[in-house]
Parts: structure tokens; C-alpha cells; sequence
């Protein structure tokens, strides 16, 4: 699940939203969306505490699986910007963020958690009810309200979601799916999984058109699926590469490779540990190599 904890404080004044003392939900403390409270098959959950409560929480409640071939996806539009949740730069646990001027040209790949039932009805960044039966998403650095669409790497499954909140703030996350985002592409119920994020640009039709997008396998058959990677750097001095590399080694935390790439025109040596398991064992392994005195390393999906 994902972890949202220490927007408690920032967000609620620089982002208005996911954190601190959230508004009440709407509707007399109902839970709001296509689905309110105790509509499915008795499933329902307290959202008349403070929002401040639900982030002690130390997991996430979701009701039983859901049908969502019976839920439209988003159709991308343009849209001004959120009064709310765009304010750039913000700090969130001592890290600085920077909100993209735009959308377009934004594809990425890493890890993708989701947020469910705790969170059902409350306010997101941009001020909206978050509804956990709706595609939606949250996004450290896309602008609010944007489009993308989501592709588990894994399954070659996709969606298109509308992002309209900030997160996730767990190190190594790059995206927060609503609840039923994750059940589309296959991400619940084990809660995380290797994802494409591919923005959509409404005001530019002609560059790669979702259709297209979906129609290409993310996985084609017969290759090897996508791997886990920890980037702990990309150095210009190779020495500084070899040194930093004779160190994971001792370390003996995972194999550790090294290669010569060239990066935006200049030739530099990557220092990446992996292939790992799985997101349990980046989120170790990354711990590990900070405790050796090394810079946070950077996930990588290859």
C-alpha cells in the first residue's frame, strides 16, 4: 500500500490537500463516488474520524473486488489548472519538488503503489473528493489535473487515469493509483507492480495517441519481463564509479553493474545494483545502501 505520511503537516498549506487536517467528507460524512458506504455487499469504513487518524494506520482497507469493466475511463480534455495542489516548488520530508510546466513528452517507468479506503472521500491536493472508484492517480511532479495512462509492465494491462493529487511520498514510488486504477491493471491485490506512466497531452492529438499506446504489447512474447534496478549513480569521473562500485561489492548487498552510457551527449559510467526480486527487496537494499553512506539511489524499470 502506499505511504502518505508527513503530508500531515506541508500539504495542508502548500498543497491543500492529502494531509493534515483534512475537510470532512462530503455529504455528511458519506462516503461520496458511484459506490456510497455499505454498497457493496456490506463493505464500509469509518471516514467520520479526522483525517489526521487515517494516516496512523498502518495499512490501507479496501472492499471486495470490484467490477470495473462497468467504470468509464477518464476521457483527456484540456483543463485549467487546479487552483490547488500546483504549487511549485513544495517540500514534503525534507525533499524538494518542482511541478512540470507541462505534460507533454512526460513518460516514465517505476514502481506504482495504490490508495484505497482510507482516503475515500477526503480532499486531494487539487480540492477534489477523492473517490476510490474512479481512475484516478496521484503524482509527485505532473500538473493538476493531467492525463496519462498507466501501464503494468508486468501484464501489459493499462488504463487512463486523471491525476488530481500529490504523492505518493514514499521513497521509490512514482505513482499512487486509486483504488480501481490498481484493480484494472492487475496492481491489487498485491499492492505494487512496474509501470509505464506515459502523460497525455490533450492539446496535442498527434503525439502518440493513447489507442496506439495500448495496442503495443508492454511485455512482448517471448522476452524477459521488466526488472527491478537501483541507479546509485552515473559519474563523468570513472574512477569515482570504480570506487563507488568496489564498495556495493564488498557490501555484498546484490550484484552491482557497471557500464558506460552516454547521457544527454557525454560519456558516463552508471553504477546500478540489481536485477532485484522484487519492490520488498529494492526497498531494503535501498536502506542498505544509504546505512553505507551512499546518495539515495534512483530506481530504474528495464
Amino acid at each position: 500500500m502506499s505511504w502518505r505520511a508527513g503530508v500531515l503537516v506541508v500539504l495542508a498549506l502548500a498543497l491543500a490537500g492529502c494531509g493534515g487536517s483534512h475537510p470532512r467528507p462530503s455529504r455528511g460524512g458519506k462516503a461520496v463516488g458511484p459506490r456510497a458506504e455499505g454498497s457493496r455487499g456490506g463493505f464500509r469504513d469509518d471516514i467520520s474520524r479526522p483525517q489526521s487518524s487515517r494516516y496512523s494506520q498502518s495499512s490501507d482497507s479496501v472492499p471486495p473486488p470490484i467490477d470495473v469493466s462497468r467504470i468509464p475511463e477518464p476521457v483527456p480534455k484540456a483543463e485549467p489548472r487546479s487552483l490547488y495542489g500546483n504549487k511549485s516548488p513544495y517540500t514534503v520530508l525534507g525533499k524538494t519538488y518542482r511541478v512540470l510546466s507541462s505534460a507533454r513528452g512526460y513518460v516514465e517507468r517505476g514502481i506504482a503503489s495504490f490508495y484505497g479506503a482510507k482516503f475515500h472521500g477526503y480532499k486531494t491536493s487539487s480540492l477534489e473528493n477523492y473517490d476510490m472508484y474512479a481512475f484516478s492517480a496521484a503524482h509527485k511532479t505532473l500538473p493538476l489535473p493531467s492525463y496519462a495512462r498507466v501501464t503494468n509492465l508486468q501484464n501489459g494491462k493499462s488504463v487512463i487515469v486523471r491525476i488530481n493529487d500529490r504523492g505518493p511520498f514514499h521513497e521509490n514510488r512514482l505513482i499512487d493509483l486509486s483504488y480501481a486504477a490498481a484493480v484494472k491493471i492487475g496492481i491489487w491485490p498485491k499492492g505494487t507492480g512496474l509501470v509505464e506512466v506515459h502523460a497525455i497531452d490533450p492539446t496535442h492529438p498527434d503525439d502518440d495517441a493513447p489507442a496506439e499506446l495500448a495496442a503495443q504489447p508492454a511485455v512482448p512474447s517471448g522476452s524477459a519481463h521488466p526488472a527491478i534496478w537501483l541507479q546509485v549513480g552515473a559519474f563523468s569521473d570513472l574512477a569515482n564509479a570504480d570506487r563507488v562500485a568496489s564498495r556495493l561489492r564488498s557490501a555484498r548487498l546484490a550484484p552491482v553493474q557497471v557500464s558506460d552510457v552516454e547521457v544527454n551527449g557525454r560519456n558516463v559510467r552508471r553504477v546500478r545494483v540489481g536485477p532485484l526480486d522484487d519492490v520488498d527487496q529494492a526497498d531494503r537494499v535501498t536502506g542498505e545502501i544509504e546505512e553505507l553512506g551512499l546518495p539515495r539511489p534512483q530506481v530504474a524499470v528495464d
